[in-house]
């Protein structure tokens, strides 16, 4: 159960990460949870952080502003879910502009003497769901930072108990119809066992 905020980054309509969006969308309510579906590029959100942002960026409060309605969803969720590809090894630009933008000092973590500390208390569950053209091997030779951006970075400044999946299909330039069905079963079943506690 729960309320899940779910971030999908993709242009195309006909893209398999469409497809993942769908199932994770239709597998959490089939599940009995609430959800919150953010389509960045059908939501038309901008990713660009101006210059008048990043000089009023440590100004806790006002610094919402531009984002209030992106700050207010993802405080009122209980979960985290992004639904994206991997390009040249990192989030898509809109995705990372998302974090940059919304993620903020007073939102997501807060500033004392230096040190960070995690702010998203509300989040009791981080979830990324996405696909890789190259190999495993291939992604960890490079380091695999969009793995390390969600279970290490984003995973530090949400609930300290929080669990976190991150479910990732490897080599989609050479897959098959197979290996995709199968991907998207293991999606439906693992959002269908999420139970989040607020």
């Amino acid at each position: 159960m729960g309320h899940f905020l779910i971030l999908h980054a993709h242009p195309c309509a006909e893209s398999f990460s469409r497809v993942l969006y769908t199932v994770t969308c239709e597998s959490l309510i089939a599940a009995g949870c609430s959800i919150d579906a953010i389509d960045l590029y059908a939501e038309n959100f901008q990713p660009v952080l101006t210059a008048e942002e990043r000089r009023g960026y440590h100004d806790i409060g006002l610094n919402l502003k531009p984002v209030e309605s992106y700050v207010e969803r993802l405080r009122s969720a209980d979960a985290l879910i992004m639904v994206f590809p991997v390009w040249n090894f990192g989030y898509p630009a809109i995705l990372k502009g998302f974090i940059d933008r919304v993620f903020l000092p007073g939102v997501s973590f807060v500033l004392n003497d230096g040190k960070i500390s995690g702010h998203l208390r509300n989040i009791r569950f981080l979830g990324a769901i996405t696909t890789y053209g190259t190999t495993r091997i291939r992604a960890m030779a490079c380091g695999d930072p969009p793995r390390r951006c969600v279970t290490r970075h984003l995973r530090a400044v949400v609930h300290p108990l929080a669990r976190t999946r991150y479910l990732a299909l490897y080599d989609m330039n050479r897959s098959t119809d197979r290996a995709r069905a199968k991907f998207c079963r293991q999606v439906s079943k693992v959002m269908s066992s999420i139970h989040v506690v607020a």
